[in-house]
């Protein structure tokens, strides 16, 4: 039997829309400093000081930030690290991808 063009087309696109619009969204808290979420922006991601400084100032402000975009199994390596620093973190679709 073969597979006619539509019905592959449709499982690869349906593959795709799972594996890419997801972000890692790291939410404030009462806890950590400023500077130690600095910290952790510039030591895990690699951030510069003053992306990570941009960042944390979103997080502490709008109550959220997101600081990653990519697969779903990268950005829930990046959740379990967040938590392994203590920040609380999730991973969500990206905004505008179709659920």
């Amino acid at each position: 039997m073969t597979l006619s063009s539509p019905e592959l087309d449709e499982r690869t696109d349906l593959r795709a829309r799972y594996d890419v619009p997801w972000t890692t969204v790291v939410w404030d808290d009462p806890v950590n400093l400023m500077s130690y979420v600095t910290y952790v922006f510039q030591s895990y991601f690699g951030f510069s000081h003053d992306r990570a400084d941009h960042l944390m100032r979103q997080v502490h402000v709008d109550g959220r930030a997101i600081v990653a975009s990519g697969a779903r199994e990268a950005m829930e390596r990046h959740v379990e690290a967040m938590h392994g620093f203590g920040l609380q973190a999730t991973v969500e679709r990206a905004p505008g991808a179709d659920a």
